[in-house]
């Protein structure tokens, strides 16, 4: 039974590599054929429609309401001219020296990347960023993957990811914290690493207009005017309660939400941004909320008794336990989290994680380190992420350009979250 359920993951698998399926759908149906063969009932006590889907459905919830509270605090930072003030501020420091703009910009995407992820994050430090490096000749492709670097950098303090991982993984958010904190060293070295190294490594490379760029974008910043100078603290407001405070993750976004709000707006006008922000943060939000639906149906069916007991030895046969095997061949499998392949935590990866929980191969925090590590990577080098395909495409070069550049790196990151992980709860 276990191997006809591992050779139902792998037809999800090829179903989501070729685009036959999109990822939220396909993992829904992988969860229902997987119940089903775990002997799971059509309604009852661990069954299909009651424990599966219904249940399932929102088990992430409170991940999908941080979801909808980083977006809304991007669209302000959008909106107020925030994220284009920082950018602006960083540019006009750095001058025509393309090294100081780069680790500026990086910096900006640092701190864009701890209030919201994906897309909006890109776009919002790398409108004006993206540019700005290749006309202080930055080559095309170090100028779109410092934007996905610094976004990656600040991934570990994203507050959302903080409440996914912590729903998904049933762990305290203080246990999730506690490793993003010792990961993000990694990252951060490994983006200013990347920065140094490639820009010296590629030379400069004047480039004074990019196609790919829209002017209406970035007239349309102009046209705000810069932000206060206190409103430019809004992105570590959230991260000043979630962390000095302790604060819970949802109050602690809905504080910068606000703050970002009565900073930058009359008082008469509160009402009107306040609520075409919000309906335009559910656009933004709408993909990845569905995407954690069905995560959640997915992880409601590999816990399942039957699929839990069918998959158990296959799964510890094949699980090193050594610390140092362990390192290894889960370094050696990072690629598998690239294309949507099953290690990526936002596909079947999750349950992947569920099945390696719940069958107790490896305690719950191990599970952590190796998703969040892995996380590191697709956040940046998989050409398939939104993120990726926007800053490649908005600097005027492929995502996978953009992967072979920033994969060592990343990788590297792993690595560093890999041997964490081996050290301390191994």
């Amino acid at each position: 039974m276990g191997v006809v359920i591992l050779l139902v993951m792998a037809a999800g698998v090829a179903a989501m590599l070729t685009r036959k399926l999109p990822t939220a759908f396909a993992l829904v149906i992988l969860a229902v054929v997987i119940a089903f063969v775990a002997g799971a009932p059509l309604t009852g006590e661990n069954s299909v429609l009651d424990t599966v889907i219904q249940a399932g459905a929102p088990a992430l919830a409170a991940t999908m309401i941080a979801i909808l509270l980083g977006s809304w605090l991007g669209k302000l930072l959008d909106e107020t001219g925030i994220a284009g003030t920082l950018v602006r501020k960083i540019v006009e420091f750095g001058g025509d020296r393309p090294v100081v703009v780069a680790l500026g910009v990086l910096a900006v995407s640092t701190l864009v990347g701890t209030v919201t992820g994906s897309a909006p994050a890109a776009m919002l430090a790398g409108i004006i960023g993206i540019p700005a490096m290749i006309a202080v000749g930055i080559p095309k492709v170090t100028a779109a993957g410092t934007i996905l670097m610094g976004i990656a950098a600040g991934m570990p303090f994203e507050l959302p990811i903080w409440q996914f991982f912590s729903t998904a993984l049933e762990l305290p958010v203080e246990t999730v914290r506690g490793f993003m904190l010792k990961l993000f060293p990694f990252a951060l070295a490994a983006a200013v690493l990347f920065v140094l190294i490639e820009t010296r490594r590629r030379g400069v490379e004047h480039a004074w207009s990019l196609k790919s760029a829209s002017a209406k974008p970035v007239s349309r910043r102009k046209q705000l005017g810069d932000a206060p100078w206190y409103a430019l603290l809004t992105p570590v407001v959230p991260l000043v309660l979630a962390l000095g405070f302790e604060v819970a993750i949802l109050p602690s976004m809905l504080a910068g939400v606000l703050f970002a709000l009565v900073t930058t707006t009359r008082p008469r006008e509160m009402n009107k941004r306040l609520l075409r922000t919000l309906y335009g943060s559910f656009e933004v939000a709408a993909a990845p909320i569905v995407l954690f639906i069905a995560i959640g149906i997915l992880l409601a069916a590999v816990k399942l008794p039957g699929a839990v007991e069918s998959l158990e030895p296959l799964v510890k046969a094949v699980s090193p336990q050594n610390p140092v095997l362990f390192v290894l061949v889960f370094t050696l499998l990072v690629p598998l989290c690239l294309y949507r392949g099953p290690l990526n935590v936002y596909g079947l990866g999750a349950g992947i994680a569920g099945v390696l929980i719940a069958a107790g191969i490896y305690p719950a925090v191990a599970v952590l380190g190796l998703a969040t590590s892995y996380n590191q990577v697709f956040g940046v080098s998989d050409p398939t992420s939104t993120q990726t395909v926007w800053s490649a495409q908005y600097a005027g070069v492929t995502p996978q350009q953009v992967m072979l550049r920033t994969l060592p790196y990343v990788w590297a990151v792993a690595l560093g979250g890999f041997c964490v992980t081996a050290a301390s709860y191994l």
